[in-house]
């Protein structure tokens, strides 16, 4: 044995950490209770920057990257540290990413409720904020590689190749996702469009939920669950593994997010095995983990601690259980657009990575400040509400997806569609959704329960902020005769490092290169036109109202569908679109067939008063848009832009845009003055290039088209 070294860890940042998490969980889950009654109460929604369109997407980086986000990272800073025996490689470095992690969830506080953002699900934020969580993420991953450089535990434990595989595939997603080319010192658009842009955001939207919310917990899970169980892992063997076939098979599976869409097929197929075969090793895991409470089991009746745990494990065997179920097409063609998805997300979400978290922090906290739990009661109490919580929150929003999907496609003897009214299927699952809310508020409560707990636990001791340790010196590892493969890889960080790259660039390259360089996966369409300028502006408009929040573009081909909506999707016509903005889920109709279908006044009167033209509309009304002038500051910088991404308006026409724009403008305005709706001014409002942008959708294929010229 070498020489003995005393050192300290750093237990301060993983405070640090951990009071952001139990803080921004806090406020995550009350945006996410708010937006919950907001869905069936319209009255919820109280002016321009707290509508559900605009709080959505801040409920959902909240949760993902401020709550679990911080859990990570104060869990593999405490974790790190005693596997390596070693403190952080640079407390500069860590203080550095803490504050600056903190900044930007503070700059999408600031960003969202304001409509500024990318529109790209789990990737709203826009360019000088992911510039910003790219410098953050690489100070994370030079603080972590050079604690693991100079280690004095020559193996790497199995919890840290999973933190590995996450920092690496993170940093991949996030670069190619958000390549963006911006128009304003805030605003952009993204360098891919239409069926390219949708595939590269669903391979970035599923794996963030695999190397974000998964391959980081999975690590704090084989660090965490034997410590609170006082066991060691199951199967060694197994988690090896669990890690490799896991890291390679996870990032093929994100076209399973876009079946019966305009997707080529071969990608809706590629998506659909792997996400079968996804099956295997996330079982795999699940059972690791809870094999290692044998011997453990009857102190789950009585520690809060365990149960979480316990709970998590399952919700994670279920979660990615029914993941790959629903990537089968003729399961996906029932809950693709429903809210069975939104269900199953939240199941992942608030069972696997809310309850680990939180068991995580019941055993961390007393340890940090060197003192007991306060009261096992209270902490037993929040595993019971939780859990309820969960079982409220999910269950109805299932038998909501089901009842609404079998809605959508029911017809009648003659053949007829049976709820030709989109409406009808909303308004009976609202019951539903008051569940739900329900069961929101209970898991938002059992939080605050835990808040009180941890406080005064906290209270009871004193912060060890350098907690003394002491451990043997490095010394040279030497090989044995007959040794297990796997040990050399262990020892070699960046040879982990590179071969986690490679997986999965592996699945990466293959999906998305083709659908770059070969030209017949999306067919050209001659009568497909970029939109004019005042369609631009509207489209904009759409986006930073959160519209694609509610609504989809994307008519798959169903008879179901078809008779609802008119013609099905071509890949062509999206070619123009940054970004796609097919969405994810439908509380209202789909629009990609809406152009010409009501005239301008009709819209004009949903949008001031959904209710005025859909009776019982759980719509919010947008009355600012008939007051807000439109703003033409930036109109030629979006068409150079665009211009710039191989959009083919032709040479000079930004120059002029404005001209054309207001011409479109003043047209509308007058249609809308036929019709009775006489305001001030009103062809410089907003609402003109929303109406502009709706009546253009779907267009392109139909005989007659507004759109401007072309350059070819």
């Amino acid at each position: 044995m070498g020489k003995i070294e005393q050192f300290n860890y750093d237990n301060g940042i993983v405070r640090n950490f951990a009071v952001a998490t139990a803080i921004w969980g806090l406020v995550g889950m009350l945006v996410g209770v708010l937006i919950a009654f907001q869905i069936f109460t319209p009255g919820l929604n109280m002016g321009p920057e707290l509508t559900f369109g605009r709080l959505r997407p801040l409920h959902t980086n909240a949760a993902i990257f401020a709550f679990v986000g911080n859990g990570i990272f104060m869990g593999v800073y405490y974790s790190l540290q005693r596997l390596l025996k070693t403190r952080m490689f640079s407390d500069m470095l860590s203080k550095i990413h803490f504050w600056g992690w903190q900044l930007i969830i503070v700059s999408a506080a600031l960003t969202l409720p304001f409509g500024i953002t990318s529109a790209k699900e789990y990737a709203e934020l826009e360019w000088p904020i992911d510039i910003a969580i790219a410098l953050v993420w690489i100070v994370f991953g030079l603080n972590m590689f050079g604690t693991i450089l100079k280690r004095r535990e020559n193996h790497l434990y199995v919890a840290i190749w999973f933190y590995i595989a996450t920092w690496i595939t993170v940093t991949v997603l996030h670069v190619v996702n958000n390549l963006e080319y911006p128009w304003s010192w805030i605003k952009s658009y993204p360098v891919f469009a239409g069926v390219q842009d949708a595939l590269v955001q669903w391979w970035y939207g599923h794996n963030a939920v695999a190397f974000f919310l998964t391959t980081p917990y999975l690590g704090l899970m084989y660090y965490f669950m034997p410590k609170a169980a006082n066991r060691p892992v199951y199967s060694y063997k197994l988690s090896i593994v669990h890690f490799w076939a896991l890291i390679f098979i996870y990032i093929w599976a994100g076209p399973h997010h876009l079946l019966y869409t305009s997707l080529p097929d071969w990608a809706q197929s590629l998506g659909t095995v792997f996400s079968i075969m996804l099956i295997a090793p996330s079982w795999g895991g699940m059972l690791n983990g809870l094999l290692t409470l044998r011997g453990a089991w009857d102190r789950v009746r009585d520690d809060p601690i365990l149960k979480m745990m316990v709970v998590a494990v399952a919700a994670y065997g279920m979660s990615t259980f029914e993941g790959p179920m629903l990537s089968i097409k003729s399961i996906n063609a029932i809950s693709h657009y429903t809210d069975w998805t939104i269900g199953h997300v939240h199941i992942g979400t608030l069972g696997w990575n809310g309850l680990l978290t939180f068991g995580i922090l019941y055993w961390l906290i007393p340890r940090l400040y060197n003192t007991k739990l306060h009261s096992v009661k209270m902490a037993n109490a929040h595993f019971w509400i939780s859990t309820l919580g969960i079982v409220f929150y999910a269950l109805p929003l299932y038998w909501a997806g089901w009842t609404q999907s079998l809605m959508w496609k029911q017809f009648t003897p003659e053949g007829f569609l049976q709820y030709g009214s989109f409406l009808e299927t909303v308004t009976q699952i609202i019951p539903m959704y008051m569940i739900r809310a329900f069961g929101g508020t209970l898991y938002f409560s059992g939080v605050i329960l835990m808040l009180i707990n941890l406080w005064k636990t906290a209270k009871s001791g004193h912060l060890i902020a350098n907690e003394a340790a002491e451990a043997p010196a490095r010394e040279e590892y030497v090989a044995h005769a007959g040794e297990y493969w796997h040990k050399w890889i262990e020892r070699k960080p960046i040879q982990m490092l590179i071969a986690s790259a490679i997986l999965i660039l592996i699945g990466g390259m293959v999906e998305i290169i083709p659908m770059l360089t070969i030209g017949s996966n999306i067919p050209k369409i001659a009568s497909v036109k970029p939109y004019t300028p005042l369609e631009l502006q509207g489209r904009d408009i759409y986006i930073r109202e959160g519209c694609l929040g509610c609504h989809s573009q994307m008519i798959r081909p169903f008879r179901s569908e078809t008779e609802r909506y008119g013609e099905y999707s071509k890949s062509g016509e999206f070619v123009y679109d940054h970004p796609f903005l097919w969405g994810s889920k439908r509380t209202g109709p789909d629009l990609q067939r809406e152009g010409g279908k009501y005239p301008d006044s009709w819209h004009y009167y949903h949008m001031m008063d959904p209710e005025s033209m859909s009776a019982g509309s759980i719509m919010p009304p947008y009355p600012w848009l008939a007051r807000r002038d439109l703003d033409l500051t930036y109109t030629a910088a979006k068409i150079k832009t665009l211009q710039s991404l191989g959009v083919p308006y032709p040479k000079g026409y930004a120059e002029k845009a404005n001209d054309d724009l207001i011409k479109q403008a003043q047209d509308i305005a007058a249609s809308l003055k036929k019709d009775g709706i006489e305001t001030e001014n009103l062809a410089t409002k907003e609402i003109v290039a929303l109406i502009a942008y709706l009546q253009r959708l779907g267009t392109d294929i139909k005989p007659s088209t507004g759109a401007v010229p072309t350059s070819n």
